[in-house]
């Protein structure tokens, strides 16, 4: 009887990903847990598997690197809108399924916020860069909010807005200030009854 001889390949292994996503990708979850001021770069460094040189050599400064996370974060933002209008043409539809999303995510206990206002409550400073992208980037979903309520027929938009804005933004800080099941749970039938009121 003849032997055969099986010759098994191992595995290709998964490219590591080059050093600037490994330093993104580490920097954004630590941020994000920690907070911004909590994190220095070393601890960014060792956690993305490089060095402070080469953290460096691809930011110039941990500001620039809090900034590039920031504008991570809105582009997921933008990709979740994008898919939302596609998938839902309706706009009436699409603001209550907008709220509902918002509602199961500030009650979820592993949930710590919009990291894009975290960064505003640790970042007082104007010119920072990070502030930048934060003020830029609430300033478009607010235009961008005005321009979904007066698709669904609301008789003030602007108002509408501002209404669902701060009441999206107010259940967030109110999650991380008084635990997932606290008043942020109300979010869905609050949000219905400001739409309805402005026949939405």
């Amino acid at each position: 009887m003849s032997s055969v001889n099986i010759i098994v390949k191992p595995e290709a292994e998964t490219p590591r990903p080059p050093p600037r996503e490994r330093i993104l990708a580490a920097a954004t979850e630590l941020f994000y847990r920690q907070g911004i001021r909590a994190v220095g770069v070393e601890a960014i460094a060792e956690a993305a598997g490089t060095n402070k040189m080469t953290l460096y050599r691809h930011f110039a400064s941990k500001d620039e690197l809090v900034a590039e996370c920031l504008r991570g974060f809105a582009r997921h933002v933008e990709a979740a809108w994008s898919a939302l209008a596609e998938a839902v043409p309706d706009p009436k539809a699409r603001l209550r399924i907008w709220v509902r999303e918002v509602s199961n995510r500030v009650t979820d206990p592993g949930d710590r916020g919009c990291a894009l206002v975290n960064a505003a409550v640790e970042i007082p400073e104007k010119d920072h860069p990070a502030r930048r992208v934060v003020e830029a980037f609430k300033s478009a979903q607010r235009d961008r909010l005005v321009g979904l309520c007066r698709q669904a027929g609301a008789r003030d938009p602007a108002a509408l807005a501002d209404e669902l804005f701060l009441l999206i933004e107010g259940a967030r800080v109110c999650a991380q200030s008084m635990g997932p099941k606290g008043p942020c749970c109300q979010l869905v039938r609050l949000g219905e009854t400001v739409l309805q009121s402005h026949g939405a």
